[in-house]
């Protein structure tokens, strides 16, 4: 048995692999190899329908369970485990109690990463913590979900997963893209991504209250789209995008109902309101509900950067700035690439952080915290170089013990060139680290001429050049 979208295969069963089906084959191609095989078109609604008396079989043994597709749960080994005594042990109570509560045969795969997890559980494989890069080794490179990138592989003579884990990374996302590195990860038994994730705020769920109880799938998919059209523009707001979602539904008669679905990439608003659909369908067909939903709450469990969004290896005319950006960083490494990042801070040098492109742009420091003694405009470029402030005399200007200069300034020497300054503003005490033992006393001074402006700052008795304004 295979399931199949339009003439690609999707999915197959046990029985299907055996004869040597396999995911994205064609589907001629599939049917001559085995010309028993019965197809089904694809219907994610239809599939989470029946898989849900699955989900709940195995919640009944391993509570937290991750949807990650209709037809696969994620849960975290270590509980059941503990529980049972060996992942091996835990794998066939799992196996038996999903066949007795709804006569299907499940298979159960452990390893150290999903995507091992996965290719485990189609062979009934329990890999020992340490080894998921070892047993992914001789797989073949078509197990990879990247038809156009295993195409690719292939004609390069890239035929097994140990052989592109073998490929360094950096050559990786030269050859192929960012996206491609992913799937590098992947073949290497390591997570899809860096642990870039992070806890949302409470206040980015979203809650919907019916009117009317919802009993019908129609009404359901309807208030899926309105709320997952709500949740990802609160997450947009903030920069941030939904990797992991919460589904939480309640009765009329306060049946409480909750499920998690995991995506492998951030989820855009169709994602999230697909998932939602499927589940609302799952609850709405298969349970024994008393009444109708009341109210339905849609909570980001876990949330990454929104401008670190995996792009297609092969994309629009509008991602090749971005290809580039990953050309340049896969050449030269991350920090080849950096985009300035508000922070918080008194000097103009703290309120601007530059991190590796694709890192999350997250503040050290709260820069909307107040900040006693941060001029009012920053400069728009920031420099670290020597200065001169001289008075009419040619003596250099200095800054007295009470905050004031020591003669009128006359000329500057900065950025290159000596000018005649026409006006000045500060001194201004700079107040930063005062108790350590290292600490110097420091002044900002703004100083402008017939053309530019600058901030200069005077410490250990010289001035330097901090910024120029437009």
């Amino acid at each position: 048995m295979a399931v199949v979208d339009g003439n690609e295969v999707v999915a197959t069963s046990a029985v299907a692999r055996a004869e040597g089906i396999r995911w994205a084959m064609r589907k001629r191609v599939a049917e001559s190899m085995c010309p028993e095989l019965v197809t089904f078109d694809r219907d994610p609604q239809r599939d989470a329908r029946f898989f849900e008396p699955v989900a709940e079989a195995v919640e009944e043994l391993a509570p937290g369970i991750e949807v990650v597709e209709p037809g696969l749960v994620a849960v975290q080994a270590r509980g059941p485990v503990t529980y049972f005594g060996t992942a091996e042990h835990a794998a066939e109570r799992i196996v038996d109690h999903v066949a007795t509560r709804t006569g299907t045969e499940a298979q159960v795969g452990v390893a150290d990463s999903l995507f091992g997890a996965t290719k485990a559980a189609h062979r009934n494989v329990v890999v020992a913590p340490g080894g998921t890069a070892e047993f992914l080794r001789p797989l073949g490179v078509h197990e990879l979900p990247a038809p156009e990138l295993v195409d690719l592989l292939r004609r390069l003579g890239l035929k097994t997963l140990g052989a592109f884990a073998d490929v360094p990374e950096n050559a990786v996302a030269s050859r192929f893209g960012g996206p491609a590195t992913k799937q590098h990860r992947m073949a290497r038994g390591l997570p899809e991504r860096p642990l870039d994730k992070r806890r949302p705020a409470p206040e980015l769920a979203v809650t919907q209250t019916f009117d009317e109880p919802v009993e019908r799938i129609d009404s359901a998919a309807f208030a899926a789209k309105t709320l997952a059209e709500e949740l990802h523009a609160n997450l947009a707001d903030r920069g941030l995008a939904c990797t992991r979602l919460g589904i939480h539904a309640r009765t009329e008669h306060d049946e409480e109902l909750h499920r998690v679905w995991r995506a492998a990439e951030p989820l855009t608003p169709r994602g999230i309101a697909d998932r939602v659909r499927w589940q609302l369908d799952g609850w709405l067909t298969r349970e024994r509900l008393t009444s109708g939903i009341r109210t339905l709450t849609l909570d980001p469990s876990e949330v990454v950067d929104g401008t670190a969004l995996q792009l297609g290896l092969w994309g629009h005319d509008d991602e090749r700035a971005v290809r580039a950006l990953l050309h340049v960083q896969g050449l030269l490494g991350p920090d080849a690439v950096l985009v300035p990042v508000l922070d918080g801070g008194r000097g103009p040098r703290e309120q601007v952080r530059l991190v590796p492109w694709g890192d999350e742009r997250t503040p050290v420091q709260n820069p909307d915290h107040p900040w006693p003694g941060r001029l009012a405009r920053a400069p728009a470029t920031l420099k670290d170089e020597p200065a001169e402030l001289t008075d009419a005399a040619g003596n250099q200007v200095g800054v007295t013990g009470r905050l004031e200069l020591t003669a009128r300034p006359r000329e500057v020497t900065a950025n290159g060139r000596t000018r005649d300054v026409v006006a000045w503003a500060g001194p201004w005490p700079v107040d930063e680290r005062w108790w350590a033992p290292d600490a110097h006393r420091a002044a900002r001074v703004q100083v402008q001429t017939e053309d530019e402006a600058f901030l200069l700052v005077r410490r250990n008795q010289r001035w330097f050049l901090e910024g120029v304004y437009d």
